[in-house]
Formats: C-alpha cells, structure tokens, sequence
C-alpha cells in the first residue's frame, strides 16, 4: 500500500510539473507573440509593395529557441494571424493572404527545430528566415508577377522569379543580419534565456 501511494504521489508531482510547463509555454507564447506583432510596427523601411525592414520576429525566434518545434509552430501561426488582420493591407486576394501570411509567418516555427543544438538561436533563425524567404519567393514570382516594374534597383526586371528573388531577398536578408546581430549582443546577458527551459 505505501509502495502504491508512493507512485501514486509521483505520477501526481509529474503531471501538475507538465501542467505548470505547459501554461508556462502558453503565457510565454502569448507575450512574445504580442511583442513581435508591436516590434513589427517599429520599421526602419517599408517597401511599397509589402516588406519591410523590422526586428519583429526576435521573440519568435527567441521563443522556438527556448520551447522547441511544436509551440514555436503554435506562436508564429498566432503571429501569422495578427499580421494578416492587423497589417494585411498588402494581400492580394486569397492567395495572397494565404502565402505572404499565414504560410510565410507560420513556417518561422521551423527555427524551434535547432532548440536543443548548440547556438540554437542563431541556427533557428537563419532556418526561419530561409523559409520565411522561399514562401514569399515562390508567391511573388508567381501571384505578384504581374505588378513587376520595368527597373527595380536600377536593373531592368524581364524574369518574375528574379524581381521577386531581389526584390524578397533585399529586406529579408536584411531582417536576418539586424535580428543575428541583435541576438549576438544579447547573448551573454540574456544566455539563459536564449535556450531550452529545462
């Protein structure tokens, strides 16, 4: 009888440990969603056809790199929400809502698969930003095709696929670099916070 409440005791420690992490995860990933989305409008450019040159997906970088793949996948649908409701002014239809939005912001959830390797943030969101890149790739070269200027950054576009490769490419690239220096900074300070939770 005492060996039984024993384990009967133990199995009740470990489910209210995983209930309390999972609201942990859950508060946690309702803040940093909410900063992204206010980050996202703090843009030191703003391409006239969508894009822009922001800090906006550090917390959800920074949240994958501590929760892993499943509730990083969780935050940055949320964020994919929020930026079509609140900053879809961009989209082009349906398609264009679907692809420059929900997919493109969702699939930055792929940086929660680097959580446990060494330099996990930095892994993560080189990951998410190559992924967030080809889906507005794939989308401009495609669905935007027809609003192709005839120059773009003093070259005469004539392929879809390269203006949308340039003209993607230029300010997530530059997203990238601006949130990898940003994490380099804050590293040593916030070393604990840039991991797993264990």
């Amino acid at each position: 009888m005492e060996t039984q409440s024993t384990n009967n005791s133990g199995f009740k420690s470990r489910s209210a440990s995983r209930t309390h992490m999972a609201l942990l995860a859950l508060c946690e990933g309702a803040i940093m969603v909410a900063l992204a989305q206010v980050l996202s409008y703090l843009k030191l450019y703003e391409f006239p056809q969508g894009g822009s040159i922001t800090i906006g997906m550090f917390p959800i970088f920074l949240y994958c790199a501590r929760w892993g793949f499943g509730p990083g996948m969780l935050a940055s649908v949320a964020y994919s929400l929020l930026q079509l409701f609140l900053d879809g002014a961009y989209a082009w239809g349906w398609q264009s809502m679907l692809g420059d939005y929900i997919i493109a912001f969702s699939v930055l959830g792929v940086a929660g698969l680097f959580y446990r390797k060494k330099g996990g943030f930095f892994l993560g969101t080189v990951a998410g930003c190559l992924a967030r890149f080809l889906v507005h790739y794939l989308v401009g070269a495609t669905i935007w095709a027809s609003s192709m200027p005839e120059s773009f950054f003093g070259m005469t576009m004539t392929s879809p696929w390269f203006y949308s490769a340039l003209y993607n490419g230029s300010y997530m690239l530059i997203d990238m670099v601006l949130i990898l220096f940003l994490g380099a900074i804050l590293y040593n300070p916030m070393k604990k916070l840039m991991g797993p939770v264990k």
